[in-house]
């Protein structure tokens, strides 16, 4: 955010003007269906036609306007159009806007920025590639780990996520990623990640037992394992749920790819860039990879992905080791210098830390009334909600995870889905994002959960909120269901006449 009583979002979000999708916004989808391939996604679940974005707000072409949890999956950890990162790219439009792998001056002010920025000992001891994806950036990360070692294998976990991009389509562990993908390839070794939800090898209690099932893996000649390079690893799992591992379990990686001489590579895509509340998740570890990759945020939502990697790592590698027309464009550079200095400057990444507590706290609060809300956690702004049939045998509820996302988008507010089957609905909102905003948007997640969970009941109007005069309207008539397939309709709200709090988060 900016200075107090400074807002970079609609201050009036959330504001329904029309039940989504609007008739505008019908008409949109309706041509990107005739136009566009069947492949498109998030159409289905988020069916609005957007027009224009500010800070942690969408407007959309029916003036219906949603407070955003989603962030294009963390690539606005800034917000829509933050003003510094406008006038950087207005002025490095000005110049030039493409120019192969020539030292522009913006190209060397982002690797400077991003060398005094990297975690740990890689911080002024490091390499770079500049790539345009994550995907391409863990293919590219694992490519040079094989190089580096003189082998190949790389242990991967399940739940992972790490594009699908080529052969990182091989790294992610979802079956439904992979099986589109005809570039297979490579050696992936799966290890179950540590969830202390869901344990497998005895997560619960720490990371000895999956630390103890990789020893197995490499020191067994039965194992079945022929030869491993690195080991690459989400330091929080993104698609896959959101799941934190045990506290021990970075550091015990990173004791394990030592004694086996072993890179460490962190995929940083959704976690890195104060998500976490810390620049690079795997700072609350105390733990520096061998190699990370960086993406999402790092553009500010023009494509940049990142590989910095230990200076030592390799002595020479061939020019056109890893390819690409496009790679470090000048106007995505320009645009992550500048996020990164803004990142760097102020309190705002304590400030994420903070916040993101507190919204772990009153999500955990609604759970002790809510026996579906299985588990909450997360750190920073990087927050899952995990939905269950019943607590005791933890069965997955992607079902009521997709109608909740359904209803609070009925209501204004955008939160997409995680997980095996979708059952963990995800925050993600931009860091920026006000106070005031917050609280709107956990009161808005508090009715649309009691209205899948009771009987609707007399509305309570909302008065004047946020730094003008403005209603909110949080609610949305029970008739009116989001008509898109395979989501299932909208249930009545329930409207309970608890008082809002003014306390925000922070």
């Amino acid at each position: 955010m900016t200075n107090d009583g400074e807002w970079l979002s609609f201050p009036d979000a959330p504001r329904i003007v029309v039940p989504p999708p609007g008739p505008r916004s019908r008409a949109l989808l309706a041509e990107q269906t005739r136009l566009e391939t069947d492949a498109v996604g998030y159409p289905r679940y988020f069916p609005i036609a957007p027009k224009e974005g500010r800070g942690a707000t969408i407007e959309d072409v029916d003036g219906n306007r949603f407070i955003d949890w989603v962030s294009g999956i963390s690539v606005l950890n800034l917000g829509h159009r933050h003003p510094r990162l406008v006038a950087a790219l207005e002025a490095q439009a000005a110049e030039i806007w493409h120019a192969l792998e020539l030292p522009t001056e913006a190209r060397i002010r982002f690797l400077t920025a991003l060398d005094n920025a990297l975690p740990g000992t890689l911080r002024h001891h490091a390499r770079i590639f500049l790539t345009v994806t994550g995907g391409d950036a863990v293919e590219t990360a694992v490519n040079l780990a094989d190089r580096a070692q003189g082998r190949r294998g790389t242990v991967a976990f399940s739940g992972a996520y790490h594009g699908v991009h080529g052969g990182a389509a091989n790294l992610t562990s979802g079956c439904r990623y992979r099986a589109p993908n005809a570039f297979a390839g490579g050696s992936v070794i799966r290890v179950p990640y540590p969830d202390p939800y869901r344990p497998v090898l005895g997560a619960d209690q720490g990371a000895a037992g999956t630390i103890a099932y990789l020893e197995h893996l490499l020191g067994d000649p039965h194992s079945g394992v022929d030869s491993v390079s690195s080991v690459v690893v989400e330091p929080i799992l993104g698609e896959g749920g959101y799941v934190v591992p045990p506290d021990d379990f970075l550091p015990s990686l990173r004791e394990f790819c030592d004694r086996h001489d072993l890179l460490l590579i962190a995929d940083e895509v959704q976690t890195g860039l104060g998500r976490t509340g810390k620049m690079w998740a795997v700072e609350h570890s105390h733990v520096t990879p061998d190699i990370v990759c960086i993406a999402k945020s790092i553009g500010g939502g023009l494509p940049l992905s990142v590989v910095a990697y230990r200076a030592d790592l390799v002595k020479e590698l061939p020019r056109g080791f890893h390819l690409g027309t496009f790679r470090g464009n000048p106007l995505a550079l320009a645009v992550g210098a500048e996020t990164l200095k803004v990142l760097g400057e102020g309190d705002l990444l304590e400030r994420t830390r903070r916040r993101g507590a507190r919204v772990v706290e009153r999500l955990q609060s609604l759970a002790e009334r809510h026996p579906t809300l299985g588990d909450v956690r997360g750190r920073g702004f990087m927050i899952g909600a995990e939905f269950v049939h019943d607590r005791t045998g933890r069965k997955a509820w992607g079902e009521r995870a997709s109608a909740l996302r359904a209803a609070l988008l009925a209501r204004g507010v955008l939160l997409h889905t995680a997980g095996a089957w979708d059952q963990v609905l995800r925050f993600m909102s931009p860091l920026v994002i006000e106070d005031e905003l917050l609280e709107r948007g956990l009161m808005a997640f508090e009715e649309a959960l009691e209205s899948l969970d009771t009987v609707p009941t007399p509305s309570r109007s909302i008065g004047p909120v946020g730094p003008r005069a403005g209603s909110a309207e949080l609610r949305r008539p029970a008739e009116h269901a989001v008509p898109v397939p395979g989501m299932p309709p909208v249930p009545g709200p329930s409207l309970g006449d608890r008082e809002a709090r003014r306390d925000a988060p922070g």
